[in-house]
């Protein structure tokens, strides 16, 4: 039997991973290698400290996998299918087997939203994405659509700029979201167009996308449609928890994350959450490794409690 499952691969769970095992505890990380966490989907991260010149996604995910591995934690590929729970046993069910863990950290992340307009579905893959690192190289010399104005969606349209020949940027209010630095760099890119107060309301496309359709969400009115030539579509509208699973478990928020207190405590005893798929102001790599270790740490502190308690009564 394990002291703590993590379900999640991404920094949060990695850091939970590194000090769960360096506390001794028997530890198994879940991760759905299918899925890739953001930390991947990122070119470059400027904002981690120790990292002057910056550092690839991929680079820093390895590292922490390593160090983590380095200190015994144990992983497995898998897809976690429910989880169940009571006050003294945690029953989580994956596609390949089921584990009894004596405590949970969940830190399963989040996937992009989608538009949910005409076209998404049945064109993505065909133009319509959801990652520019992976796949901006197929639109070199090509006019793209980037949706969005917060940190995720300028930062990927920069990225674009290195391929497409021109990047409109449509954004469904009149200023970014984005922090100031990648709002100047993108203001002083030539390659991209801003399209202000609108949004998509359709992708156009036989075999593959040709065009969007924007819808202005201001004046005039009646609302002024355009439909814009392009060869591609990258979404950056947000994202979603991926904590279905932990429905009716522990409580979420109206948009489906996890409701922690500051020790990352569920509300349940022996359930613990960290990173992008926990209720909070703010979603970055160091947050969600801060949030990790805070996890592991108040994991370790649970653990410590009831073994104590078993001891006593023995």
């Amino acid at each position: 039997m394990y002291d703590t499952i993590i379900i999640g691969g991404g920094p949060a769970g990695l850091t939970a991973g590194i000090y769960a095992s360096r506390a001794r505890l028997k530890t198994l990380l879940i991760d759905n290698y299918n899925i890739n966490c953001q930390m991947i989907t990122t070119d470059l991260i400027e904002n981690f400290p120790g990292f002057p010149e910056g550092v690839r996604g991929t680079e820093l995910l390895s590292k922490l996998k390593t160090q983590a591995e380095k200190f015994g934690l144990k992983t497995v590929s898998a897809e976690v299918i429910s989880a169940e729970c009571t006050p003294k046993q945690i029953k989580i069910k994956t596609d390949s087997e089921t584990y009894t863990p004596l405590s949970l950290i969940v830190a399963t992340g989040a996937v992009p939203r989608a538009l949910d307009v005409p076209g998404e579905a049945e064109l993505k893959g065909k133009g319509v994405s959801y990652c520019a690192t992976c796949d901006a190289a197929f639109f070199r010399d090509k006019t793209v659509i980037a949706v969005g104005g917060g940190n995720t969606a300028i930062e990927e349209a920069l990225f674009l700029t290195k391929f497409a020949k021109k990047i409109f940027v449509v954004h469904r209010r009149d200023k970014l979201r984005a922090t100031k630095i990648l709002q100047e760099r993108a203001f002083k890119n030539s390659k991209i167009e801003f399209l202000w107060n609108s949004k998509v309301i359709g992708i156009g496309g036989t075999n593959k996308v040709e065009n969007v359709t924007v819808e202005t969400v201001r004046s005039p009115s009646p609302p002024k449609r355009e439909k814009v030539n392009c060869d591609g579509i990258f979404v950056f509208v947000g994202y979603t928890p991926n904590t279905s699973f932990l429905k009716n478990i522990v409580k979420l928020d109206e948009s489906g994350y996890i409701i922690t207190d500051n020790e990352m405590k569920t509300g349940k005893d022996n359930i613990f959450a960290c990173g992008d798929c926990r209720a909070k102001m703010l979603r970055q790599i160091i947050t969600a490794c801060g949030e990790g270790a805070s996890a592991a740490f108040s994991a370790e502190k649970y653990l410590e409690k009831i073994k104590k308690t078993e001891c006593e009564t023995c």
